[in-house]
């Protein structure tokens, strides 16, 4: 059974409609890639899955229909978010973010910090006063204190500095490598994702258009559909 199975996936804002139908099969301790133009509904399908919006279609995680749940109920059944746009918890230090949300498990505050040193750095610093990559990290760390099954990362490397753009990636390699979680990755860098994804699925227009293996996406497909 794949631990993430979604089919028919439909969404909407008011009365625009968003997604017109997306499949998406994420297996466990796969890294899949969510690929497509800039407004192909790649963030809403991001926003469904973890209840931020409602949506019509099937939507499988860990045996459970997701689709009525609640975003906690969702957060509770193993899905970590590293939103678009970080949004860290300003007013609270580096290590009450990470005490605010962690739950038993595999990771704690002690493999987070080792994991991005700079955040031991700065533990009692309020994480409004960090550098964007700081709070990069300290969200990516917060999303795994819940200890998740699966870590959706949306954007993570979104205007950052060219060595902390590759500092997120390393720790992606690490994570694929080290942790066997499930990560759904949305980025527009096809490199990098070539070296860390063993799969991908593409939008256009809120519909999937292509989903295989990360070897199997070619020239011609990336030109048709990423426009690469």
């Amino acid at each position: 059974m794949s631990l993430l199975s979604i089919s028919g996936l439909v969404a909407s804002y008011g009365k625009s409609q968003a997604l017109f139908g997306v499949d998406l099969t994420i297996e466990a301790g796969q890294v899949v890639a969510l690929m497509g133009r800039n407004g192909v509904g790649k963030t809403t399908t991001v926003r469904a899955i973890c209840r931020m919006i409602g949506s019509k279609g099937s939507m499988v995680f860990a045996g459970t229909d997701i689709r009525k749940l609640s975003s906690h109920q969702v957060a509770r059944l193993g899905i970590g978010l590293v939103p678009e746009g970080r949004r860290a918890f300003r007013d609270l230090t580096v290590r009450e973010n990470l005490v605010a949300v962690s739950r038993p498990g595999h990771w704690d505050i002690d493999k987070v910090v080792a994991l991005f040193p700079r955040l031991s750095e700065r533990a009692d610093q309020l994480a409004g006063s960090l550098s964007g990559g700081e709070q990069q990290m300290l969200v990516i760390g917060r999303a795994l204190v819940t200890n998740p099954r699966l870590l959706i990362l949306d954007e993570a490397t979104e205007g950052l500095a060219p060595n902390i753009r590759r500092e997120i990636w390393a720790t992606v390699e690490q994570l694929k490598r080290e942790s066997g979680l499930s990560i759904l990755v949305i980025d527009k860098s096809l490199s990098e994702l070539r070296a860390v994804c063993d799969r991908a699925t593409i939008l256009e227009r809120g519909r999937s258009v292509w989903s295989g293996a990360m070897d199997d996406l070619d020239r011609e497909i990336s030109q048709r559909h990423l426009g690469v």
